[in-house]
């Protein structure tokens, strides 16, 4: 059993890995102002980016599902890391060396599933590609140079090739410290009758790398005729490979997707490899599955989602590439980009068309283009006679659901207008109207993607099953109330900015915070030392007010308070003093409430001795008071 991590080198893991770096590898971050960064959350669905990074103080929080935390917490949920994993694998980015506190360190046996099982395939890639320079490769090779690709655009990719034998891969991965319960659990090998063989034999190895840059798996094409295996094969459903979530050449593509905001999505590895050589370093691929939801929330993580952005589907022109730019449209109003779909003239994937006409010609494929939504009603449209009434109006009953499904309504209004002119229909407001119906009816049942149908007989809506509502991550805050909105401002100081609150803060108590999860926050400070803690070190100050947090829902609003953008346009002194006698003012204001209320509820029944304390203590109150309106922070 692994020992403990020695605290240390954690502060020092956190320290030496900057958090917008980590967060940068799974989605695009930019300015927020005040110094934080903002994205589309990872974590959940959104239109619009609520998640924010704060890398000077190490920490990320989502305003809209309240996930939070530092570099090490983010780890762990997007890839499903224990802590360990999660540090190890930090560790060997920073080129950190980890102490462990019980016993000594066996890398072969301690480290965590995910990061073994990644480790088995850098190893595997590495071993592939010294084979494909061996004479049993030649064939890899050739096929290779048909295709236009020499030796550097292979190595520029990772190609190599798995050697025909039975357990090539399996005994040489065995050699370096891997279990064979390890190898079957990372697809590389299966079981044999004598153990575990070889998963890849004699095929042409391509790397699939997940958003972070890891190896995850493999795509092997056939080179043989006597392989009896599919043409292409690829690594099994692992506890790291999920078909449905990777995407050929992410590790590549990344940079240049967010920096112009444009993915071309193209069907193979030949594919994104010709479209990269060419100069479209924006080309990714799935792999062996559909481009679906999940592929969808990974491109829309990098391109933000903003107006600008473009998404381009390259699909073969025979009927299984129009098949799968029709399944492609289901999902398109997942993107707020705009999506086209482009397809050579002879039908040509990029891989040969770059092979007979050139790179240019690669190029070009991508840039006179179509809608994806024009190009889903033709293929609609076609299906139909449209020389007759009876062919123009069931075309119609087709093409307006999917018309309508468009979530702007000025485009709606536009595309229901082409769509007239396509089916040859001269009264173009009758089709408008046709769509703008079906439009409201989808909005009036809650369901704007699915195809809009119209209500049942009788004008009764269909009905609808109700999602339960979300849970509430803690108690309600009326932030419309001055006390809370203080309140908040004067702990995301004691959070952000220490060293202008302090030392005044830490004589607050958790009284003085009428919300609930505001006083739970002051706690937290107050037992990770305290704000004067955080002046010469607001990172790790934060990170033992994190630590000393009771649950996640207290935590959560930590993270919250720790990366929120102020309300107040100079954040100095005099700002800080401000939330500082506004807090302090009203709990006074409060107390001499409270003595007050309770002495006219005593009314002549008050002790004398009572009765002078009482007043004794609403005097002092007062003056003090008076005194921090007159002179500000100055009477703290």
């Amino acid at each position: 059993m692994a020992g403990r991590i020695n605290d240390d080198d954690v502060k020092a893991v956190r320290d030496a890995v900057p958090i917008d770096a980590v967060v940068s590898e799974y989605l695009q971050l930019r300015n927020a102002g005040g110094g934080n960064l903002k994205g589309l959350c990872p974590f959940h669905d959104e239109k619009s980016p609520s998640f924010q990074v704060s890398p000077s103080k190490g920490l990320f929080h989502c305003f809209g599902c309240q996930e939070g935390g530092d570099t090490i917490a983010f780890v762990m949920k997007i890839d499903h890391l224990s802590f360990s994993e999660t540090v190890e694998r930090l560790a060997a980015k920073a080129g950190i060396t980890l102490r462990y506190e019980e016993g000594g360190y066996n890398p072969s046996h301690q480290r965590g599933e995910r990061i073994r099982l990644v480790e088995a395939h850098k190893v595997a890639a590495q071993f592939y590609v010294e084979q494909l320079d061996g004479p049993e490769a030649e064939i890899g090779r050739k096929f290779l140079a048909e295709r236009g690709f020499d030796q550097a655009a292979a190595a520029h990719f990772g190609v190599g090739y798995s050697p025909a034998g039975w357990d090539h891969l399996t005994r040489y991965l065995r050699g370096k410290g891997f279990s064979d319960k390890e190898l079957i659990t990372s697809g590389l090998s299966q079981d044999g009758r004598r153990g575990p063989i070889d998963r890849f034999r004699g095929r042409l190895m391509w790397p699939i790398s997940d958003t972070s840059g890891d190896i995850v798996g493999f795509g092997a094409r056939k080179l043989r005729d006597d392989d009896n295996g599919p043409k292409y094969l690829n690594t099994p459903e692992t506890a790291i490979y999920k078909k449905s979530q990777v995407l050929y050449g992410i590790d590549l593509a990344k940079k240049d997707i967010a920096k112009a905001s444009r993915a071309v999505v193209v069907e193979g590895y030949t594919d994104v490899m010709a479209c990269h050589l060419a100069g479209i370093t924006t080309a990714i691929a799935t792999c062996g599955t559909a481009f679906g939801g999940d592929h969808i929330k990974i491109l829309r993580r990098l391109l933000m989602d903003n107006g600008s952005a473009r998404v381009i589907f390259t699909f073969d022109g025979d009927a299984a590439g129009q098949k799968a730019a029709l399944r492609a449209f289901e999902d398109d109003q997942k993107f707020a980009a705009e999506t086209y779909i482009a397809i050579a003239p002879d039908g040509m994937d990029p891989c040969d068309l770059r092979l007979v006409k050139g790179d240019e010609a690669v190029r070009d494929l991508v840039e006179p283009r179509t809608p994806l939504f024009e190009f889903a009603l033709r293929q609609i449209v076609g299906r139909y006679d449209l020389e007759t009434p009876a062919g123009r109006g069931a075309a119609l009953d087709e093409a307006a659901p999917v018309v309508a499904r468009i979530k702007n309504s000025s485009s709606q209004h536009e595309v229901a207008v082409q769509l007239a002119g396509m089916l040859g229909i001269l009264d173009t407001q009758f089709v408008v109207k046709r769509v703008a119906q079906l439009a409201r009816w989808a909005r009036e049942r809650g369901d704007q993607r699915g195809p809009a149908q119209p209500p049942a007989r009788g004008g009764r809506q269909p009905q609808q099953v109700q999602a339960p509502a979300p849970a509430p991550s803690g108690p309600a805050l009326n932030l419309r109330s001055p006390a809370h909105r203080t309140e908040r401002e004067l702990l995301k100081l004691a959070l952000q900015k220490p060293d202008l609150v302090s030392p005044a803060f830490d004589a607050y108590g958790a009284d003085e915070f009428t919300a609930p999860p505001y006083a739970a926050v002051r706690q937290c400070i107050a037992e990770a030392g305290g704000v004067e803690l955080g002046v010469p070190e607001t990172r790790e100050y934060l990170v033992q007010v994190l630590d000393a947090a009771p649950n996640d829902t207290v935590r959560n609003l930590v993270t919250e308070l720790a990366v929120e953008v102020f309300h107040g346009k100079t954040i100095d002194e005099t700002y800080a003093g401000m939330q500082l006698v506004q807090v302090r003012l009203r709990a006074v204001d409060r107390r001499i409430n409270e003595v007050q209320g309770s002495l006219a509820r005593l009314g002549s029944n008050v002790a004398p001795d009572h009765l002078a304390a009482a007043q004794n203590e609403v005097w002092v109150l007062q003056q003090y008071a008076q005194s921090l309106r007159n002179s500000g922070a100055d009477a703290l």
